[in-house]
């Protein structure tokens, strides 16, 4: 059945670690902070995270072509580089398409579905729109304890629509809240009454009045609420202002996973999602530099649709990480680097040369003897045919450890590597290391799965491949 624009299938990426916000306190000798936050490991950023939810988007969406991509964040992994481009390589998107970042403002998430719609409105089968932020915090501030990291993604489209824009408004004003110069480390955040009772809390206020009353709908036949501020107050304002009941509202992770920048309404709207029924009203807003506010409908289709993970799950797989490690890791805290040869910086050519097999992780199949090989090769290693190969993708297929190394020499900022190798279901085995895992507790026959993270940065250049993990 032929929809509005709207969402055809989404995904949603937690990290495995978390930091306890009583350990920051411990350390730095402050008031503690309730729950914990989570936190991108050493070899994860943004664009890796949005690449774990996108791929998860892309595996349940219906036949169709994506079009356009869009990347939204305030932690792209370079300046002047288009962190879409890596993202669309690794999610195996075709190379004729659309594609563009939006960053600049926590703001961009919201305003990524919005220009998605957009692409499919105006002719575009499918749009996609990947949302991550892994965000730097002074030691001892508030962004620190409230802040967290993680990734949502959406494809949208017109055929297969789960959930249905009904409407959407958006308000644009310049006001100093939130803000890092080029350089900086950090962000800086005004005093915060300022903030909610001159921008926050009366931008999102008119943003969500507007579409409503374009819409027609009254607060009251709303089903689920997303409200995502930086300053909790104002969604609670927003609440009670529109008399709305406080259980309609989202989860907002606050004690689970922090606020993760741009990905935040993004990522609370995944968890609503697959609890809604045909024909309920969800209104999603965020408030950052003005305001975004969407309101959408969910369609019948929704009730056969399953995320590959749940957000909720997600936050459930977790494993805990020091204060320490977390500052180091974010080189927060200057630490003696390994005392081997810093790593090259990658090179342009082989890295053109082996784009299906570096970012997608595509290796071959003999056509010969049919069986599957990585790196990909020109002649069968088992018949030893040549020439007779074709593409084969390894990135979405369950493994298992046959053997493994812990080396505790290797250049990492997260010793000791674990090297692995891992054994294909279907055939094919491969050398990587593995991640989010604890030495003492890799074992032989351990089934894993296939992650997109970063090797080390050289020269500026981020050295992105796959790694395992356990299955999550």
């Amino acid at each position: 059945m032929r929809h509005m624009a709207g969402i055809v299938s989404y995904g949603s990426y937690v990290p495995y670690r978390r930091l306890k916000r009583a350990a920051i306190s411990q350390v730095l000798g402050i008031p503690a902070g309730k729950g914990e936050k989570a936190v991108a490991s050493f070899d994860e950023d943004s664009v890796s995270m949005a690449v774990e939810a996108l791929r998860d988007a892309l595996k349940s969406r219906p036949k169709g072509n994506v079009e356009a991509l869009f990347f939204a964040t305030t932690t792209p992994p370079y300046a002047e580089k288009l962190a879409a481009a890596i993202v669309g390589a690794a999610t195996r998107l075709p190379s004729e398409i659309r594609a563009a970042d939006l960053t600049g403002s926590v703001r961009a998430g919201l305003s990524g579905i919005l220009q998605a719609a957009d692409a499919v409105a105006g002719g575009a089968s499918q749009a996609a729109v990947a949302i991550a932020d892994s965000r730097l915090a002074a030691p001892e501030g508030k962004i620190e304890q409230q802040s967290g990291d993680g990734a949502a993604a959406f494809v949208l489209g017109n055929e297969g629509v789960i959930a249905e824009i009904v409407g959407s408004s958006s308000l644009t004003r310049e006001y100093l809240d939130t803000w890092r110069g080029p350089g900086e480390q950090f962000a800086h955040q005004w005093e915060e009454r300022f903030a909610l009772t001159q921008t926050l809390s009366p931008l999102l206020g008119e943003a969500i009045k507007n579409v409503l009353t374009r819409a027609k709908v009254q607060p009251g036949d709303l089903a689920r609420v997303v409200l995502d501020a930086s300053n909790p107050r104002a969604a609670e304002e927003i609440l009670r202002g529109l008399k709305i009941d406080p259980a309609k509202a989202a989860d907002t992770f606050a004690l689970t996973v922090g606020q993760t920048g741009a990905a935040h309404a993004g990522l609370m709207l995944t968890s609503v999602l697959p609890a809604a029924k045909p024909g309920d009203l969800i209104l999603v807003a965020t408030v950052a530099d003005g305001a975004d506010a969407i309101l959408f409908r969910v369609t019948p289709a929704a009730a056969t649709f399953k995320p590959v993970r749940s957000t909720g799950r997600l936050v459930e797989s977790k494993g805990d990480v020091a204060y320490g490690t977390y500052l180091k890791w974010r080189e927060i805290l200057p630490t003696e680097p390994p005392r081997r040869p810093d790593p090259d910086r990658p090179a342009g050519p082989p890295m053109l040369r082996s784009e299906k097999w570096k970012f997608g992780f595509i290796g071959s199949r003999c056509t010969a003897c049919g069986t599957p090989q990585l790196p990909p090769q020109r002649v069968c290693v088992h018949c030893r045919a040549f020439d007779k190969m074709e593409p084969y993708e390894f990135a979405d297929r369950n493994a298992r450890i046959a053997t493994y190394a812990i080396d505790r020499l290797a250049y990492s900022l997260n010793p000791p590597t674990i090297n692995v190798v891992i054994d294909f279901e279907g055939g094919g085995r491969f050398l990587c290391e593995m991640t989010d895992c604890e030495p003492d507790k890799v074992a032989i026959g351990d089934e894993v799965e296939m992650t997109f993270r970063r090797l080390f940065t050289a020269g500026g250049v981020r050295n992105y491949f796959w790694k395992a993990r356990p299955k999550r």
